[in-house]
């Protein structure tokens, strides 16, 4: 069972010793995307649109779109957000919405608010 490694330049690097995402059998593992750059503003929406824009550069780079996204993590530093991330995550997947789970975290990498990762099939 080959593996093929995801790479786009257009959302960030892997902080890490692991892949943005990787292909096996005709899905895609999407890592967990942050907006680092963003953590410190407190717009917690701008910050989830910018999570989701990086998915959306790395299911890209896999020929595919958030319609082929079949199950969704999200991790949260306050749950209290979960209105404002809803909002955002929601924008994207306007109909047949994926699985889903949510749940607060003690802590995120690089001490960010929100990080969502997805699985994708073709």
């Amino acid at each position: 069972m080959p593996k093929q490694i995801i790479f786009s330049d257009k959302a960030p690097a892997p902080i890490g010793p692991y892949s943005q995402a990787v292909k096996v059998n005709g899905t895609v593992y999407v890592s967990g995307q942050i907006a680092a750059e963003l953590a410190k503003s407190g717009d917690i929406k701008a910050e989830t649109g910018m999570v989701m824009q990086n998915i959306g550069h790395i299911l890209g780079a896999a020929g595919l779109g958030f319609q082929n996204v079949v199950k969704a993590s999200i991790f949260l530093r306050d749950m209290n957000d979960f209105a404002s991330v809803n909002e955002i995550y929601g924008s994207f997947f306007t109909k047949e919405p994926p699985a889903r789970e949510t749940v607060q975290v003690a802590r995120l990498p690089k001490d960010v608010n929100v990080e969502i990762s997805v699985v994708a099939v073709e």
